[in-house]
């Protein structure tokens, strides 16, 4: 099960951003990521629409707008997988 998602938005400047940190956490960590583009999608749009991009851990939100590199490691160490 992949631990991390990343919640994006096509266009989104803040979503370019937020995957190359997602890289760095990667490269870090080995913790590989996945990306979730919401456009079209009426049910995500709802949910992450206007918080993207979206953090999730272990399918939890872990934050939104941008990528909190340490804390998101630290929570990596310290959580158990699903």
């Amino acid at each position: 099960m992949t631990r991390l998602t990343l919640m994006v938005r096509a266009g989104c400047r803040l979503c370019e951003v937020a995957k190359e940190a997602m890289a760095r956490v990667e490269r870090r960590t080995g913790h590989a990521w996945v990306e979730i583009d919401i456009t079209g999608d009426a049910e995500l749009e709802e949910e992450y629409g206007l918080r993207v991009p979206v953090i999730l851990l272990d399918g939890r939100e872990h934050g939104y707008w941008q990528v909190e590199e340490e804390r998101l490691e630290r929570d990596l160490a310290g959580r158990a997988s699903l």
